[in-house]
């Protein structure tokens, strides 16, 4: 008999894919076969990154269908992009489904989904197939969403997700505070897209109803109030490829490995690390200040510069005058950086961080502190988590005046944290945690029963 196939197919973002890709090859390192199903658009920016990576692993085979967009429309437009998935996507998959099973021998047993593509369930379930969902975020998150009705019916939210009150609030007692204001959805500027991306959660609400496991990438250490909201999300995180497989995969970029090499020259608890995930954008100003913030420090930095950063505008891209200069024997700026890698390595001392979930569970799973800088999305959630719960990093505050974060606050908080030592050890407790559940523990018995799951028969 053949190795159990399984469909895999993440929300067409990177911090979305590189997750789902870690359970991939967990499950293929556990004799399971998966088709891993990106965009095209993704799937081609995966390909271009993996050529320096060789092989991800033999069980595992990058496919991809079309998103509905045209090459050149923004991915970025996330209403547009929504829609466009919900319209053409799950005809695709099903055309590959019925592709692979009239062409292989082993047909497809399990449909694995991002938690944000529910209507992949609805596929699964169409083919009579195991239904499983993958939580990418935060538990606290998948609470919220679940919620969203009874916002609406408590007065919270109007029908189309707008914050009708802005004080924070509980969903529990112990939870952490949420502003509704920073809702995933309602930090969307346009009220279009606001509008399309609440009504598409309400229905992922439904579609999650068919699911037969999820499993996520969180702690029970980190997060018991949300794991008692949401008592069906079995955790198997943290899902660190660089303690369980070696390597991570699913980038849309190639890494620039030279940024290793040069912490090795650095002792031990001295580099700033700062990245800000694959969608935080800043103006002009604000990289500047942070350019100057970082100089201000005159300690080792790593900085990764995404080729879109910053802002296209009619000002030209470019660091303060003479910045590069300065900084040439203690600061590197990188395009993308292996940050599992980055962040275990004994140099790094602090993460300046936009408070993606990855992010948050690479560095905690690290010991490693944080300076929050959250841009959308989940991330003020998760900047509460940091410094509200957890209490290993602070927030950076923006000017009254120009909401500008000045390079002084950065300097400031930099140096508070590095010479407060117990943010770090409170992150190092939490690494100590955490790692056991994963080595042995919880989260590795879960993941164990989970891929029993998808064997039996």
């Amino acid at each position: 008999m053949g190795k159990p196939h399984i469909i895999a197919i993440p929300c067409p973002a990177q911090g979305h894919v590189i997750p789902l890709m870690e359970v991939a090859q967990c499950l293929a390192e556990n004799g399971i076969k998966v088709t891993f199903v990106n965009t095209d658009f993704n799937h081609e920016r995966i390909e271009k990154a993996l050529q320096q990576k060789g092989n991800i692993n033999e069980l595992i085979h990058l496919t991809s269908i079309p998103d509905g967009l045209e090459p050149w429309e923004d991915r970025n437009d996330l209403g547009k992009l929504t829609e466009t998935i919900l319209k053409v996507m799950p005809e695709k998959l099903e055309s590959l489904i019925e592709q692979i099973n009239r062409t292989e021998n082993d047909e497809i047993v399990c449909i694995l989904t991002d938690y944000y593509m529910g209507w992949a369930l609805e596929m699964a379930e169409k083919f009579g197939v195991k239904r499983a969902a993958f939580l990418p975020t935060s538990v606290a998150l998948s609470a919220l969403t679940m919620n969203a009705s009874k916002l609406v019916d408590d007065g919270i939210l109007d029908n189309n997700g707008t914050p009708l009150k802005k004080q924070a609030i509980h969903l529990t007692p112990n939870m952490p505070e949420m502003n509704p204001v920073h809702f995933t959805w309602a930090c969307i500027s346009d009220f279009e897209t606001q509008k399309i991306i609440f009504q598409s959660i309400l229905q992922n609400n439904k579609s999650l109803k068919l699911a037969d496991y999820l499993i996520c990438n969180s702690n029970y250490e980190l997060e018991p109030e949300a794991f008692a909201m949401v008592p069906n999300c079995i955790p198997i995180g943290p899902l660190l490829a660089t303690n369980r497989l070696g390597k991570t995969s699913g980038h849309f970029w190639p890494e620039d490995t030279s940024c290793l090499t040069w912490l090795d020259q650095h002792p031990p608890h001295s580099v700033i690390y700062v990245a800000f995930g694959s969608f935080t954008v800043f103006n002009h100003t604000q990289f500047q200040e942070l350019a100057l913030g970082l100089e201000s420090t005159n300690r080792p930095f790593l900085w990764v510069v995404r080729q879109d950063l910053i802002e296209e505008t009619d000002e030209s891209y470019s660091y303060p005058k003479g910045f590069e200069e300065r900084v040439k024997n203690h600061g590197k700026m990188v395009s993308w950086a292996p940050q599992q890698n980055v962040l275990s390595h004994s140099s790094v001392a602090l993460f300046i961080s936009h408070c993606g979930w990855n992010s948050i569970i690479e560095g905690i799973s690290n010991g490693v502190s944080f300076l929050c800088w959250p841009y959308f999305a989940d991330q003020f959630l998760n900047q509460s988590y940091i410094c509200d719960e957890w209490k290993v990093g602070l927030r950076l505050r923006k000017d009254d005046d120009s909401g500008i974060i000045r390079h002084g606050e950065i300097n400031d908080k930099v140096e508070y944290l590095l010479a407060d030592r117990s943010y770090t050890e409170r992150a190092m407790n939490f690494q100590k945690n955490i790692m056991d559940s994963v080595r042995g523990g919880c989260s590795n018995k879960n993941l164990n029963k989970f891929v029993e799951w998808i064997k039996k028969n």
